[in-house]
């Protein structure tokens, strides 16, 4: 069994000088610095931090893989800029021509198909919004997926994921090798699992990928609505480990859209938004969503609710409550004060993005005026007693667990001042919800550990925090 000995680490943030001795997959000692080495491999940590190794809660691996090689529209400030940024990259005659993360909720103008038709006639252009709930296309590429009297070209929600889903993609081969060099780079970044909420079989996507190249990180395969009953037939379970996997797989939760999002006002919520009658968009109502969870739950499978305007929570906590199970509800944007408690009465973990909060603060502003003390409300959370995660759901923020930890300290990312700085939470408690709840390292636990060249209390942009190395199960998969 291989042995490592980290050789000098500070345990934890402001913690003592140690070496820390791992066996195989485990911690196996903890003792005053100057341990000899005996037949161990030696990573000597000068003077780095230890922490639990670092867990992105939710992300789309391939969409953040392929959106690493798109034209990046975050600076777009308008539809006509978004264009004049598409345009100005080359493509040849009939390429596809792929965009993504822009944010049309303060543009003075909207995204139509004529724009990106008189900027470039007659080609494919798929542009995609920065939460991936909007998929502005050209009239070419709305022929590539059989929508050609599209009025506007903008596909939201359903019709959006689903035109996703039958637009030209990468061969296989290339899109797994996109993914094995985002994994690499999200190593790098001291990340040791994360849980991939991509619309896919992901356990046969994963397990096709295991046999090729085993990743650097574990993944929680998540369970998309269509393949439930598929993944009731295979006998699969939430944390059950894929079999053959060597425990780098492991079953995920099943994942439920009650709601829309922010950015394409289709968040669902208790009033309308201003100057409109429209209250957001109810994706699966409570008739609908109860037997669904039911039926996921009685077959072992856990519920991951997508649930972002302050009614979609409601009803999300009140279908938990009436199933009588616990779960999750993925991003939690927006509650209501008398919803807070019930995450921690009812066993439902707020898995949050507090990278997107800088994102989102003016579209929030705009949309949710009067009511954004209780958004992304992760102070409010905590002091109500949730369990916090931390994910990012790239590709909506980078696969970059730092940038996360950041915003839920500082609350921004500019030089503006924070926004709502009561919401912010302290940076023991974010690093404990980066981790997946672990708030140190101890003899016998898991060897997935992050050693960062910085202390992180003592860093001056955490968003910058250097990773001296990264170790997955014993493993060593990164060291700078």
């Amino acid at each position: 069994m291989s042995e490592l000995l980290l050789r000098g680490v500070r345990r934890g943030v402001g913690g003592d000088l140690a070496d820390v001795r791992l066996s195989g997959d485990r911690v196996v000692a903890i003792t005053p610095p100057g341990e000899p080495a005996g037949a161990a491999e030696v990573l000597d940590a000068d003077g780095g931090t230890l922490l639990p190794g670092l867990v992105d809660a939710h992300v789309h691996t391939v969409q953040w893989a392929a959106a690493r090689r798109r034209i990046p529209l975050e600076g777009a400030r308008s539809a006509a800029e978004a264009v004049d940024l598409v345009a100005a990259h080359p493509c040849g005659p009939g390429e596809l021509v792929t965009g993504a993360g822009f944010r049309d909720g303060l543009w003075p103008d909207v995204p139509h198909k004529d724009l990106l038709e008189r900027a470039l006639p007659g080609q494919p252009v798929a542009l995609f919004s920065g939460d991936l709930h909007a998929l502005w296309l050209s009239p070419a590429a709305l022929k590539l997926v059989g929508r050609e009297q599209h009025p506007t070209g903008v596909l939201l929600e359903n019709d959006c994921m689903s035109a996703t889903a039958e637009l030209p993609v990468a061969s296989r081969e290339t899109q797994d090798r996109w993914v094995a060099e985002a994994l690499e780079a999200a190593a790098a970044r001291g990340v040791t699992g994360i849980a991939d909420y991509e619309y896919t079989d992901t356990i046969a996507d994963w397990t096709r990928r295991l046999a090729a190249t085993p990743p650097p990180i574990r993944v929680d395969c998540v369970i998309a609505r269509f393949a439930l009953d598929l993944a009731i037939s295979r006998g699969l379970r939430t944390g059950d480990v894929v079999p053959d996997s060597g425990g780098l797989l492991t079953v995920g939760p099943l994942k439920v859209f009650v709601d829309g999002s922010l950015n394409t006002r289709t968040a669902y919520c208790h009033d309308p938004y201003p100057g409109s009658p429209s209250f957001g968009l109810l994706e699966t109502p409570p008739a609908e969503l109860v037997p669904l969870l039911r039926k996921a739950w009685e077959n072992g499978i856990s519920p991951a609710v997508h649930a972002i305007g302050d009614h979609a929570n409601t009803i999300a906590l009140d279908a938990f409550a009436e199933v009588g199970c616990p779960g999750r509800i993925e991003h939690a944007q927006l509650l209501r004060a008398e919803d807070l408690a019930r995450f921690a009465e009812l066993g439902v973990i707020a898995s949050v993005q507090p990278a997107q909060q800088p994102d989102d603060r003016d579209v929030a502003d705009r949309y949710w005026a009067s009511r954004t003390a209780r958004a992304f409300p992760y102070g409010a959370l905590l002091a109500a007693g949730a369990r916090l995660e931390i994910g990012s759901d790239a590709p909506v923020a980078p696969l970059d667990p730092w940038d996360g930890i950041a915003s839920a300290v500082s609350r921004t990312d500019d030089d503006r001042p924070a926004w709502h700085p009561e919401q912010a939470i302290p940076l023991a408690d974010t690093l404990s919800a980066a981790a997946r709840g672990r708030s140190g390292v101890r003899a016998g636990d898991v060897a997935d550990l992050v050693i960062t060249a910085e202390d992180p209390a003592e860093s001056a942009d955490l968003r910058a925090m250097p990773i001296r190395a990264t170790i997955m199960g014993g493993k060593v998969t990164f060291r700078s």
